[in-house]
């Protein structure tokens, strides 16, 4: 095998030092037909997961009592067995007000595992959304992954890969604008759980002080709001030890109290100093009135959230078509803005960081290569190996997923390493038969230098590639999804840099490199050499 490979590298060789022109024209032309391939894959943050489970979040408006969120939780958790593919489910109905992800009851989030075997899972969570939609109407449905959502929270503070936040002073405002922008993007090609964050008015108990007639019973206003937030809201007194475990003592008053307005009304506060016992109406207005279940600020501006996923089309090209209807449809009041957040922010963060990084990396091989030869077109040439191994990683990525993430990214700046080596070991394997056997420049030297090289590439290439393969096969398994774009861009890149570095580095070192060969041949004969005349000089002087 290995003679054979010889006889046919040596048989191109000769062709291809004798067309250098035509050879690296034509490594020009697939390289700028792989740069215009970039253009026409889609862009991502990350690769989509596969957690083997989704997390299926059920919104209902806001002030819905306990009793019929659970009614509705039951219902989509029923609704979701009925598909083949999923194997368990399990509920929570709200969180808790000190969670750190608190919500209100209106909120229900659905855990799913699904069976191994099966339909695609884009199917199957396609089948739950229409489903739920159907079935549960006038609620937001959320389909995602328990880890993607954490992500997805930890990027832009909203479970859903698109946050599109609109800040200004007025809720009221803030509302309207929302509902703009919800209808400017809701027929968005790809655009799923499309939602406003839940900001409405809600029946609330308003109690306003009258400050007129307290100071008429010498009572402080502020004491009195305290206590009352004690009996309404409740406080913790005492703890009880039972045992090994502490109980805390909660002291408030009883549910029909603090919901029925007579009640509250009719609530005794006892006046300083003389004791005597007033009704709450009698020094406050206790009345019925709306206002918002919720506000959230950010950058201590108040905010609401319209988000979104992602479904059937790449992240990059969704955000792009969002902008462009958003700009084009919706007018804000002065002071209002309109902010992106979410995968696609932190994905042009990390491609920015990704390009300055992949310049230094650049950057550091080439001083790496001139401090060792002393000639930047040595290094030059050993170089030519990057955009080559760029042709096959980029035409790898466009004939399997299209989509450019932060993983293929990184893949890409570990490539520019990984591909200089083959050039390594060609050109100093010249330089050495110059240098040590006496070989001059010229086709011979070439052709020996190539043909002996042969087998320590191809080993070592073929090493790496061999081993990218089970990763290259193991698209949309659980804990792959970062590996798999990796090992694809390296994977292509080494098949790209070792079939063309056979002979385009041979033709270009042939027509161009005489020179550089030469005075590095020179400059490291007088440096070897240099210690032995000095000897020879020494030895004469003390005969």
């Amino acid at each position: 095998l290995v003679r054979f490979l010889k006889r046919w590298d040596e048989k191109m060789l000769r062709r291809a030092l004798k067309r250098p022109k035509l050879i690296v024209g034509s490594v020009v032309a697939l390289f700028l037909v792989s740069v215009a391939l970039i253009p026409l894959m889609g862009k991502e943050f990350l690769p989509k997961f596969n957690e083997g489970t989704a997390m299926i979040s059920v919104v209902l408006p806001p002030g819905v009592s306990l009793e019929h969120s659970n009614n509705v939780g039951t219902k989509a958790e029923k609704i979701i067995l009925e598909i083949p593919e999923v194997k368990s489910v399990s509920r929570r109905t709200g969180r808790a007000e000190l969670d750190e992800h608190a919500e209100g009851v209106h909120n229900g989030e659905v855990d799913v595992d699904f069976k191994e075997m099966g339909r695609p899972r884009d199917v199957v969570l396609e089948e739950i959304r229409q489903k739920l939609l159907i079935a549960i109407p006038g609620s937001f449905i959320n389909l995602g992954q328990p880890i993607s959502h954490r992500l997805d929270h930890l990027l832009s503070g909203v479970k859903a890969q698109i946050a599109i936040k609109i800040f200004g002073p007025e809720l009221d405002l803030l509302r309207s604008s929302a509902a703009q922008v919800y209808s400017a993007i809701k027929d968005v090609k790809g655009l799923v759980d499309l939602q406003i964050e839940q900001q409405v008015q809600i029946p609330k108990i308003k109690i306003q002080f009258l400050r007129e007639e307290a100071i008429k019973y010498n009572i402080v206003v502020g004491e009195l709001a305290t206590q009352l937030e004690m009996a309404l809201e409740g406080e913790v007194t005492a703890q009880v030890l039972e045992g090994q475990r502490i109980f805390d003592v909660f002291m408030r008053l009883d549910d029909s109290s603090r919901s029925n307005i007579d009640r509250i009304k009719s609530v005794i506060i006892k006046t300083m100093p003389d004791g005597r016992r007033i009704a709450l109406d009698q020094v406050a207005d206790v009345y019925e009135t709306t206002g918002p279940n919720m506000v959230n600020r950010e950058n201590m501006q108040r905010r609401i959230v319209v988000q979104a996923n992602t479904s059937g089309r790449d992240l990059d090209s969704v955000i792009n078509e969002i902008r462009k209807n958003v700009s084009k449809t919706v007018k804000l009041p002065e002071g209002y803005y309109v902010s992106y957040g979410g995968q696609f922010e932190s994905q042009q963060k990390a491609s920015r960081m990704m390009l300055f990084l992949g310049a230094l990396s650049i950057f550091g091989i080439f001083l790496v290569l001139y401090g060792h030869f002393r000639s930047g077109f040595i290094a030059l040439q050993i170089m030519l190996n990057i955009p080559m191994a760029l042709i096959g990683s980029v035409v790898a990525i466009f004939l399997s997923d299209r989509i450019l993430s932060v993983a293929s990214m990184v893949a890409f700046v570990t490539l520019c390493g990984i591909a200089s080596r083959n050039g390594i070991m060609m050109i100093s394997h010249y330089l050495h038969l110059m240098m040590h056997e006496k070989e001059p420049f010229g086709e011979e030297m070439v052709i020996r230098g190539s043909l002996e090289r042969l087998v320590p590439v191809l080993m070592t290439a073929l090493t790496a590639m061999l081993a990218l393969v089970p990763l290259m096969l193991a698209k949309g398994e659980p804990g792959k999804e970062i590996l798999h774009p990796v090992a694809v861009v390296i994977f292509g890149g080494l098949f790209s840099s070792t079939l063309l570095d056979m002979w385009v580095t041979p033709a270009v070192f042939l027509s161009f490199g005489k020179k550089s060969a030469e005075s590095y041949a020179n400059l490291h004969r007088r440096t070897t050499d240099l210690p032995n005349s000095v000897t020879n000089e020494s030895e004469r002087r003390l005969t």
